[in-house]
């Protein structure tokens, strides 16, 4: 990249956290560079996250974003993204949370991993991937935009994070044969109403396989998934909107739930 380049890099990572800070939405940035590229976009993104670890900040794990066919279809993509997680961005379960800190917040439920040993390489596969995994969980992942009206492209998407900007973490179990993620129904509900579900397969048909996708992409740019690591896999189901006043509630058989207050 040119010297022009670094500096639009560095100067949307900074109005995309200024747009967060204030609560003031952004038109995306592919009406405004038609031609953003993904991986310019994955700059933007990496841009930002180390803004937020230079003011204490710490990485915690990934994201997998996209990567079922409810979610690709809700928004208008044919492929996964990926973000990164810090440590202010997750809460235990029970916690609360005030509507009015996020802009136009959704919620959505996650198969999630914790990491027992490092996942790296171009040739992971999913038994990797499995082997890999110490712990399992169910999460609920707050998403949020900083473009106007969730109007964006993957490319926006991948620029923004990924759209995370909270995540909820149920009990975590260790992972046992007894224990098929592909197979956990999830179940929704809202102030005790279930109002979606999915099943671990949703996610690329099966749970493991976003943690080869997210290994193989982080590869490329000489990053890994490390031990210790949280993960998540994606959303079983298509977002909810996230309305202050309500409790938001994931359960499934073999999984802890995991439960959110919005104020």
């Amino acid at each position: 990249m040119d010297e022009r380049e670094d500096q639009w890099i560095a100067d949307t990572a900074d109005a995309l956290l200024a747009a967060e800070r204030q609560r003031a939405p952004l038109t995306a940035l592919t009406v405004r560079s038609p031609g953003l590229s993904l991986e310019d976009a994955y700059r933007v993104q990496a841009a930002a996250v180390a803004r937020r670890i230079a003011s204490g900040a710490r990485v915690v794990g990934h994201k997998a974003g996209l990567t079922s066919k409810a979610m690709q279809q809700q928004m208008g993509v044919s492929e996964p993204d990926s973000g990164v997680l810090l440590d202010d961005m997750v809460l235990p379960s029970g916690s609360r949370l005030h509507r009015r800190e996020l802009l136009q917040p959704r919620v959505e439920a996650e198969i999630a991993f914790v990491l027992g040993c490092d996942l790296a390489g171009p040739d992971v596969d999913t038994a990797a991937a499995r082997a890999a995994v110490k712990e399992v969980l169910l999460a609920l992942e707050v998403i949020d935009t900083r473009f106007t009206n969730w109007r964006l492209a993957l490319a926006d998407s991948i620029a923004d994070n990924a759209s995370c900007s909270r995540v909820v973490t149920g009990p975590m179990v260790a992972l046992s044969t007894d224990v098929d993620p592909a197979a956990e129904p999830v179940v929704v509900s809202v102030n005790g109403m279930a109002v979606a579900t999915g099943e671990g397969r949703a996610v690329l048909d099966d749970p493991f396989r976003p943690l080869v996708w997210l290994a193989q992409r982080l590869h490329r740019s000489g990053d890994r998934l490390r031990a210790g690591q949280l993960v998540l896999a994606g959303a079983v189901h298509a977002s909810l909107p996230l309305e202050a006043g309500t409790t938001v509630r994931a359960r499934s058989p073999h999984l802890p739930p995991v439960e959110l207050h919005v104020l």
